[in-house]
């Protein structure tokens, strides 16, 4: 039986994007869809990538149909799905040295 906070269980959304930003519209709606992922939830890891802790597939699930009503009509944005035990395996490296992942956000589970 699975625990409730299983690491293969505990999903990470990663969200990608590489949208237009030529015009001062473009730039808005950039500025917008960015917004509006950190309005939910959602945590800068580099530029035009966001990533986001959910507690179950399920809840992945809630936040990758929000992002498809919040796609841009011009752009690129792709939606990745990993397991927390995935992500713990990212290697993040600041010039020669490495740095671990951050860690999982505290969960408050209420019955």
């Amino acid at each position: 039986m699975f625990s409730r906070l299983s690491a293969y269980r505990i999903m990470w959304l990663m969200v990608l994007f590489d949208l237009p930003t030529e015009t001062k519209k473009q730039r808005k709606v950039y500025a917008q869809f960015r917004k509006k992922l950190l309005q939910h939830g959602f945590n800068m890891f580099q530029f035009s990538v966001y990533t986001r802790h959910c507690a179950s597939r399920e809840i992945a699930d809630v936040y990758k149909r929000m992002i498809k009503q919040i796609v841009p009509d011009e752009g690129i944005v792709g939606v990745i799905e990993i397991t927390d035990k995935q992500f713990e395996k990212i290697e993040i490296y600041y010039g020669k040295k490495r740095k671990d992942p951050p860690p999982p956000p505290q969960q408050l589970t209420l019955f």
